[in-house]
């Protein structure tokens, strides 16, 4: 009898979780959802490849200095090129 009612039980609670499960995936992949999903993952690129960037340009003007101090060249009169002070991204007509 106990053992009847201890399946009965576990069945019980492996079918709620279960359901709970697919009703979780079920929300993952609603068309809102992935859109949301994707979005965010979009931006989170697009933050790394800003970061990205802003890396080359902070070792390209520290490599500049190096060759300028290497050569015999003053490197506080280092002309960096102004596009990596800050980092334009033009935008499209359209987008």
């Amino acid at each position: 009898m106990f053992r009847r009612l201890f399946w009965f039980a576990a069945g019980i609670a492996v079918g709620g979780w279960a359901t709970m499960k697919v009703s979780q995936a079920a929300r993952r992949l609603t068309p809102q959802s992935l859109a949301a999903t994707a979005a965010d993952r979009a931006v989170e690129l697009g933050g790394r490849a800003r970061q990205f960037a802003h890396d080359v340009c902070d070792e390209m003007n520290r490599r500049e200095v190096e060759l300028k101090d290497a050569l015999g060249l003053d490197p506080q009169q280092a002309e960096f090129p102004e596009q990596c002070s800050e980092i334009v991204y033009e935008q499209k007509e359209g987008h």
